[in-house]
């Protein structure tokens, strides 16, 4: 009804929070502050869901910093950090359902952070560390780097600890003799095994010997080493072609698996009676030669073209060390590599997109193409200059990776941001611009989104450790997305969702 000749505005819908300029500036549909509020359809809304404890357990996991959705072939479980809060190590466990939890599967002192990624049932975890870095401009920053000494670890899914990935060669030497009547290339090789774990890593060759075969005879093998590690399952003999002028370098040669010559076990020392011309040496062992028995740890785990893809280490922050198509542990120390030209900031996080392997530093973003060759062969292109992600800052998508609708999520310095190759202004998070100019950019590691595009919603820890909540039913754009803060009796340290639409929430000691 009409007021001192004032009609009444009618309030039809509510589209959440506006944050941006001056309040004489905000939309009528809009608040200038709420809390806890939850958008339930297109146009109404009332407060948001409670929360209580995810495990049935007496002594529920607390002081939790990071966790992730760990999917086996048995269902959705959870890798979970804490920290000790008596040594202060970084303790990872599995837990599997609300009363079953495995571990702690690894303890690190140090750890405050990790990476992770599934893969074939098991799960890969690379330890992150806090570092600081003084720019002349911007004063000391925080940075996110690979944990110093430590190395990217496997776990697998069953309780028992987790173990470095990859594996060192077998060390020793082998006693080589003619065995029984066969058929043998004469001539000088060089003999070695190769050890396969129970992961099917493969070991560089191992235990090389030198021995002359005979024409008319098969060659054996004793004293053929042992791992001490039980994550051995079989051992496999390479060998060299026929080697005319053997100049004493045991490595400089290429070596080939000996078809049939298999030892499946850890436990047996011996291969008798060995048959092979050099013309069955086919499958090439020699590139294993120069791949890291030891996965330095890095700040970014993701996957590309069956490809694990891990960066920023300790020693070498801008660069991706990218494993052999469909061996994830197998990571060549000169030609698996991506270099990214180094600006003093390590690199940050890495996705894949319409083919493309995007990876991201904190204002920079450039762009790899797999072209059928070895990784350090890929072009890279330049992107952006200017934006950038933070470590956890692209969304994962319900259990998944980081796409979804063909697009990638993405927090940074400008806000959360739709990427579809190119930065796509003006940015979701625009009409909450101060909320997100007021949060503190030396504590953007705090940030992890995850989208629920069952119910709709991004959900992204912001750095000071409330829950943004961005409701798209009405639209995944700048105009139509609905901005919720959600706020906590705790800080809340990390997201996921497990069972399509379960959100989990961790936090400090209750």
């Amino acid at each position: 009804m009409a007021v001192r000749d004032h009609d009444g505005i009618v309030l039809d819908k509510f589209n959440g929070l506006y944050d941006r300029g001056d309040v004489d500036t905000v939309p009528k549909d809009h608040f200038t502050d709420s809390l806890n509020l939850k958008h339930i359809s297109t146009s109404s809304f009332g407060t948001r869901d409670g929360v209580d404890l995810s495990q049935d357990v007496v002594v529920p996991l607390s002081n939790v910093r990071r966790f992730y959705n760990y999917p086996t072939p048995t269902g959705q479980t959870l890798i979970v950090l804490c920290i000790d809060a008596i040594t202060g190590d970084g303790e990872i466990f599995h837990v599997v359902d609300s009363g079953l939890v495995y571990g702690p599967i690894l303890t690190l002192a140090g750890m405050e952070d990790f990476v992770f990624i599934p893969y074939a049932g098991r799960a890969y975890i690379s330890p992150i560390g806090f570092y600081t870095i003084t720019d002349l401009k911007l004063g000391d920053l925080n940075i996110e780097k690979g944990l110093d000494n430590e190395f990217l670890y496997v776990y697998a899914g069953d309780g028992t600890p987790a173990r470095k990935a990859a594996g060192v060669a077998l060390s020793g030497s082998l006693t080589i003799f003619n065995g029984i009547a066969g058929a043998t290339d004469p001539g000088f090789h060089l003999f070695g095994f190769v050890a396969e774990t129970d992961t099917g890593y493969l070991t560089p060759p191992g235990a090389i010997t030198g021995f002359t075969t005979a024409a008319a005879s098969s060659v054996s093998f004793t004293t053929v080493p042992t791992s001490g590690s039980p994550t051995i399952t079989k051992r496999h003999l390479v060998s060299t072609k026929v080697i005319t002028n053997y100049n004493g370098n045991t490595t400089g040669y290429q070596f080939f698996f000996v078809p049939n010559a298999t030892i499946n076990n850890n436990i047996d020392n011996f291969l008798l009676n060995i048959s092979f011309f050099d013309a069955d040496l086919l499958e090439d062992a020699s590139h294993l030669l120069d791949n890291y028995s030891e996965i330095p740890a890095g700040a970014t785990l993701a996957l590309y073209h069956n490809r694990l893809i891990l960066g920023a280490t300790f020693d070498d922050p801008s660069i991706y060390l990218v494993s052999a198509l469909g061996e994830p542990e197998a990571i060549d120390q000169i030609s698996g590599l991506l270099v990214v030209p180094p600006d003093g900031n390590p690199l940050t996080n890495g996705a894949e997109l319409r083919d493309i392997w995007y990876g991201f530093k904190r204002t920079k973003t450039v762009a790899f193409v797999d072209n059928g060759d070895v990784p350090s062969s890929w072009p890279m292109t330049f992107i952006d200059n200017a934006l950038g992600a933070s470590v956890h800052g692209i969304t994962t998508v319900l259990d998944s990776g980081s796409a979804s609708v063909d697009a990638l999520i993405i927090a940074n310095y400008a806000g959360i941001i739709l990427f579809n190759g190119t930065y796509i202004a003006p940015e979701l998070s625009w009409k909450v611009q101060n909320l997100w100019a007021t949060q503190d950019r030396n504590e953007f590691r705090k940030i992890q989104m995850v989208n629920d595009p069952v119910t709709q919603q991004i959900l992204c820890i912001i750095p000071d450790q409330r829950v943004l909540c961005g409701n798209y039913l009405n639209g995944m754009n700048a105009k139509n997305i609905r901005w919720e803060p959600w706020g906590f009796h705790r800080n809340i340290n990390t997201i996921c969702i497990v069972n399509i639409s379960d959100i989990i929430l961790g936090m400090d000691l209750l």
